[in-house]
């Protein structure tokens, strides 16, 4: 069985799958086309471009490396397709919880003000203001893996947890009520801490508009986690600049990379990281497993883990 992956790094844990399944992994050169070579492939490891998928005519497999699939909308006749999509979802949910925490801290004990200072050599709070997380309300759009992560260590702090999801469901993870998504706006109302974990599809896109932001109570903060667009970033920095918010922080922007001279690189109180919550060894670990485990159930002729609804797009 062909397997076509454009990741060149790691090829030992390539070598190690093809050798324990008995498949071979195709890897085109850095920027090499991979269309030419999708006819003779079964399955993919790996994001479809737009124009790739007419040339996929043994294609019954895509791998995707992360647990977003938004690609999915830019690939004509996949949908409507017999060709399986998985995800790997679970691998990234513990680390970008951590991530999200990160950024909460760093902005509720003043840690950037603390650096600057112990940068002039300056002892003392000065005028930082700092605050506790304990009794606070944090508000979770998208209660899949991620979010759940979140919530799980957004009770250890002592928090309130609330959450909508487009398929609600019972709360679980020590979150108080998980609503549909036309309670938004309630949510926003309630939350002195907004993460954003959903996924990006045509209805989650420009989900959280001025109209929600100004909805948060005044002081509080917005975490974006998933994907840039669902935040309409012109609205967050109108925001932060009038300090109706206290502060965000975005791993990821509709953008990406973030263009120089955009204005969210001098939004006040805003963190920004280049879409790298995920990043540890911990996920590289299990994504490795995860595909380790899909590609022998491939072989098998097995029910795959992680399918995606490729209509829902998650």
């Amino acid at each position: 069985m062909l397997v076509l992956t454009p990741f060149q790094r790691d090829p030992d844990r390539l070598a190690k799958i093809a050798d324990e399944h008995g498949i071979e992994f195709i890897v085109p050169e850095q920027g090499a086309a991979t269309a030419p070579l999708l006819a003779e492939v079964e399955a993919v490891y790996g994001m479809l471009a737009g124009d790739d998928f007419a040339n996929a005519k043994k294609l019954r497999w895509v791998q995707s490396p992360s647990a977003g699939v938004e690609w999915m909308w830019r690939v004509p006749g996949l949908q409507d397709s017999d060709v399986i999509v998985t995800n790997m979802r679970g691998a990234h949910a513990a680390t970008i919880a951590e991530h999200t925490f990160a950024f909460l801290l760093t902005h509720t004990r003043a840690l950037r003000g603390y650096e600057q200072n112990q940068h002039d050599h300056k002892w003392g709070r000065g005028d930082l203001v700092m605050s506790g997380l304990k009794g606070h309300t944090m508000g979770i759009i998208g209660f899949g893996n991620i979010g759940r992560a979140i919530a799980r260590r957004a009770t250890g702090f002592e928090m309130r947890v609330l959450a909508v999801d487009a398929e609600p469901g019972p709360p679980g993870e020590g979150v108080e009520q998980v609503w549909p998504l036309d309670r938004l706006n309630d949510l926003c109302r309630e939350a002195d801490v907004l993460v954003i974990s959903a996924p990006m599809t045509p209805t989650s896109r420009n989900m959280v508009k001025a109209e929600q932001i100004r909805l948060l109570k005044r002081g509080s903060y917005v975490m974006q986690m998933s994907r840039g667009a669902i935040v309409n970033e012109a609205a967050l920095v109108d925001a932060l600049e009038e300090g109706h918010l206290g502060g965000a922080g975005l791993d990821v922007t509709e953008t990406e990379p973030l263009p120089v001279g955009d204005p969210l690189w001098t939004a006040p109180n805003l963190i920004v990281t280049p879409h790298s919550s995920a990043t540890s060894q911990l996920t590289t670990d299990l994504v490795w497993s995860i595909l380790s485990e899909n590609v022998g159930r491939f072989v098998r002729g097995e029910s795959l883990m992680n399918l995606v609804d490729k209509k829902r797009g998650w």
